[in-house]
């Protein structure tokens, strides 16, 4: 009698051999690993702050009509937080605004009307020095302004509320780049993967023999999963190794930014599934991805603050996959926030899985 097929057995097999192939993949190791390892080292080594806007927050129950309020609150390279929206004392323990600014007027001192006070947190300090110098420049107007020659309309002072980590630039790129290197990795490898077995009939050819098609799938998918986790090991062990990115509850952390990225990966898959299925040829593959990877690199935080773009495209920023990802991923290896924590970004991904595989299976071909 013939021993039953084994369908695990062959999945495995199909899993390894589909590993080996990535490896040897040139363009797989390029854009999963080296590129991202280049950006990491480039950003890394330079240093200090990134940003082109600075974070920060009024104290509650500022005197909103005070002049110096209205000329602050104009400046474009601020970006205010919302008092009723957010905790701010938290926002500044944790380092995501740099000061809470307070006016507060002087009448006891006859060499100046205001002062101005900053609570600054040792987490973002890098960034106090050019909100003070921004702040000065504001303030020599307004004297050029009102008080020619004679007393300074207001005076700058700092005090230190919270004394916590430093947040440095590679807490917030390396992040990034691991969200860049899942993205792509996971769209393109697994678009023009199955676009290719069905095109050479290798799927026709699969479905034919005693492996089920969900083992197919599966074997595939676990394959480029262990690829794409292993990339994120690297560039976690890379960053912290080399530029002290801070694992802030350590293996934890480590294991719970593991977590996040298979999460984000089975997402992104369903979009790779998506765009080999609806692409009649593979010149338009790149076309289909780029259009849903190359919106989000630039809206989503990955290279820069989500906080430098306009207003109006706040709202609508925080619902995509990859902000998603990259909120939840600073938020863990920084803060030391636990998955549970993560709740909405997690829930903003399993929406956006459930929406895109529900597509794929309308449209999912094997020829």
């Amino acid at each position: 009698m013939s021993q039953k097929y084994n369908q695990f057995r062959a999945m495995l097999a199909l899993t390894k051999a589909s590993l080996i192939a990535t490896f040897k993949s040139p363009q797989s190791i390029f854009f999963s690993l080296f590129f991202p390892i280049v950006l990491i080292w480039i950003f890394g080594s330079l240093g200090g702050n990134s940003s082109p806007s600075i974070d920060v927050a009024f104290e509650k129950g500022i005197d909103t009509s005070n002049i110096i309020f209205q000329r602050i609150k104009q400046l474009p390279i601020l970006h205010f937080s919302d008092n009723k929206k957010k905790n701010n004392e938290d926002e500044l323990k944790k380092g995501r605004i740099t000061a809470i600014i307070n006016i507060i007027p002087v009448k006891s001192n006859p060499e100046t009307t205001y002062k101005i006070q900053l609570r600054t947190s040792t987490a973002s300090k890098k960034d106090v020095p050019l909100l003070q110098s921004v702040l000065k420049t504001v303030l020599n107007e307004m004297d050029q302004l009102l008080h020619p020659g004679i007393k300074p309309f207001a005076t700058i002072t700092e005090s230190v509320s919270y004394h916590e980590r430093a947040y440095k630039t590679i807490d917030f790129f390396l992040p990034g780049m691991i969200g860049f290197s899942l993205i792509g990795s996971a769209v393109f490898g697994i678009a023009f993967l199955f676009y290719s077995l069905r095109e050479t009939l290798v799927l026709k050819r699969m479905y034919s023999t005693p492996i089920k098609k969900q083992y197919i799938i599966l074997g595939e998918s676990i394959a480029k999963v262990i690829f794409n986790l292993m990339t994120v090991v690297v560039l976690i062990s890379f960053g912290h190794l080399l530029y002290g990115f801070h694992l802030a509850e350590g293996w934890i952390t480590f294991l719970n930014m593991l977590i996040l990225s298979f999460i984000a990966l089975l997402v992104f898959f369903g979009f790779g599934f998506f765009i080999s299925s609806v692409s009649k040829n593979q010149n338009v593959i790149p076309i289909y991805a780029n259009l849903f990877m190359f919106p989000q690199y630039f809206l989503s935080g990955t290279f820069f603050p989500k906080t430098a773009l306009p207003a109006f495209l706040q709202p609508i920023i925080k619902f995509l996959p990859l902000t998603a990802f990259n909120d939840a991923v600073r938020n863990v290896a920084f803060e030391g926030a636990s998955l549970t924590s993560c709740w909405p970004q997690i829930l903003v991904l399993l929406v956006w899985g459930v929406i895109i595989y529900m597509l794929t299976a309308k449209v999912f071909r094997w020829e």
